[in-house]
């Protein structure tokens, strides 16, 4: 690497230092030479239809490979349309570099033609971001970008790229060599507490959350279950750390009052809270009395909360811990938690098979996907009222594999979430479930995957209402407002994107269709009318919901 060359090439050539495979984004004028770089690179830049989906799939690609994904938009507009997708993986803990195009830096102290000052913009939502306002910065700006974007808790940077930065010449520089991200240990002395306290509990609980699922840490959750005999409830984003079927699966919590009661955490003494993030579901749903002895198990200290003031914090690798604890408590199996909930859930889509209804109720939907997908297949759910059937309902067996939106928790996520998790697993089937009223906010992405031949099948539940709003609004006020709307033809919406799609207009329609899509080599779209009379909460039998969307 000798002689003098543009900064963008030497921006470029950071990004394969880090092992960068794809950008995701729109290219822009303030981008040029930035685009120019990339095209004469080894990574793939993959133009999308929108820059929110393409910051989503950059998103997904983190969430599914630890790598921070990678997104671009160019100055002003493009860059604010990454504004909703980088919040997400700012809370739903997703390693992702932002890029955005800036103008000049000779034109920023002044008013001038799409200027924002994106760094100020970005702060909020991001871990780190920086302007790059020279080249031989670049080395220094890119790792810490990635090393910042993928140390726990991961989330996303940003960095802003004045156009004649980028167009620049410059000496002679090299990317910085990439590292490991470096844990922290926990002492032997607060280990030792923490086992002491779960031999010496009577009825102890898990709960397992997104952490987990990062930390790669799901077969060490099952040896500490296997090891102590303690029950785990999931997170929705904790989905599948422990097979639904798991004699030590306590179910997913999360949507209502009596979630943690039923799981039997009203009845714990002892609480093990292993990755779990607080921006899913506050502790006070749980630990209400603040009677409940907590060990926090995670990358990171505990937030401040004062329904979670932990005994003992045992801050690392998560697998690491976990297989030390394990060790220490192998001796005292124990027998806590409940699977009243589990066995409700669970026996509600057992018995959905024989529901002969259409329009189709969700658990009947559900058990037809189930049956369609196999171990390691994977369902993204769009946010809306079917997030709250799939988070309680859809079985997982192994973690990420029902990816769910559940901090941030954005419409519009599923769709460009699913053409990433295609690319990151080519071999694995790849259904997305939709409302009708979120579908709309991303759908002009069938085209990149049509271009791209991602074979995913969308599912279109179709109402048309926003389903979530009109479930609490007739809970509350016995009426809805505002939520009804009429839809497109989706069948032939999908037609004119160039892929084929169905409507299901009888029960035995929808396995049918689906099956059949999956067999196909390029993406597909199904519509299912849907009926949403039947209560998600269960409330009869689990009480009163707690959470929004």
């Amino acid at each position: 690497m000798s002689g003098r060359r543009r900064a963008s090439d030497v921006f470029v050539e950071c990004l394969e230092a880090e092992g960068v495979r794809y950008v995701f984004g729109i290219p822009g004028e303030e981008t040029l030479d930035l685009n120019q770089s990339l095209a004469n690179s080894s990574v793939t830049f993959i133009p999308v239809r929108h820059e929110q989906g393409g910051a989503y799939m950059a998103d997904m690609y983190g969430r599914l490979t630890g790598r921070a994904g990678v997104c671009l938009g160019t100055l002003g507009p493009g860059a604010m349309n990454l504004v909703t997708p980088i919040g997400d993986a700012f809370l739903d803990r997703a390693p992702v570099v932002a890029l955005t195009g800036q103008a000049a830096l000779e034109r920023m102290h002044k008013e001038s033609h799409q200027f924002i000052d994106l760094v100020d913009l970005f702060r909020p939502i991001t871990k780190w971001n920086a302007r790059v306002s020279s080249p031989d910065i670049i080395p220094e700006v890119v790792r810490k970008a990635f090393k910042v974007a993928e140390s726990e808790k991961p989330g996303a940077t940003m960095l802003e790229l004045p156009e004649d930065v980028m167009g620049a010449e410059t000496e002679e520089i090299e990317p910085l060599r990439r590292r490991r991200p470096v844990s922290p240990e926990p002492s032997a002395r607060e280990l030792l507490k923490a086992a002491d306290l779960i031999r010496r509990a009577i009825s102890p609980v898990v709960l397992a959350g997104n952490g987990v699922v990062r930390a790669r840490a799901a077969p060490a959750l099952r040896e500490f279950c296997r090891a102590t005999g303690i029950s785990v409830a999931e997170t929705f984003m904790g989905k599948g750390l422990v097979d639904a079927y798991d004699t030590h699966a306590l179910g997913t919590v999360g949507l209502h009052a009596r979630d943690y009661a039923m799981a039997g955490f009203e009845d714990a003494d002892v609480v093990i809270t292993i990755g779990y993030d607080l921006v899913e579901h506050a502790p006070s749903h749980w630990n209400p009395r603040k009677d409940k002895k907590i060990i926090v198990v995670d990358s990171q200290p505990a937030e401040i909360d004062e329904f979670l003031q932990p005994e003992v914090e045992l801050v690392g690798d998560i697998y690491h811990v976990l297989t030390r604890l394990a060790e220490e408590c192998r001796d005292v199996p124990h027998s806590g938690g409940s699977h009243r909930l589990r066995e409700i859930i669970l026996g509600r889509l057992e018995a959905a098979r024989d529901d002969a209804a259409f329009p189709m109720q969700p658990p009947r939907a559900l058990w037809e996907i189930r049956q369609a997908l196999g171990r390691e297949d994977i369902l993204i759910s769009d946010v809306g009222l079917h997030k709250l059937w799939i988070g309680r309902m859809f079985p997982a067996h192994e973690p990420n594999t029902v990816l769910i939106a559940n901090g941030l928790a954005g419409m519009g996520f599923a769709l460009p979430c699913a053409i990433a998790a295609k690319l990151v697993h080519p071999e694995r089937k790849v259904i997305t479930v939709n409302g009708d009223g979120g579908f709309l906010m991303n759908c002009q992405e069938l085209e990149t995957a049509v271009r791209l031949k991602t074979p995913i099948v969308n599912i279109v539940w179709e109402n048309s209402q926003y389903g979530s709003i009109v479930w609490k609004q007739e809970r509350k006020f016995g009426d809805h407002f505002g939520t009804d709307f009429t839809n497109p033809d989706f069948v032939r919406l999908a037609e004119a994107f160039g892929m084929p799609a169905f409507r299901c207009e009888a029960v035995e329609d929808f396995g049918r269709h689906l099956r059949h899509a999956l067999t196909l080599d390029l993406p597909s779209l199904i519509v299912l009318p849907i009926d949403y009379s039947i209560d998600v909460a269960i409330s009869e039998e689990l009480g009163a919901e707690t959470v929004a969307t």
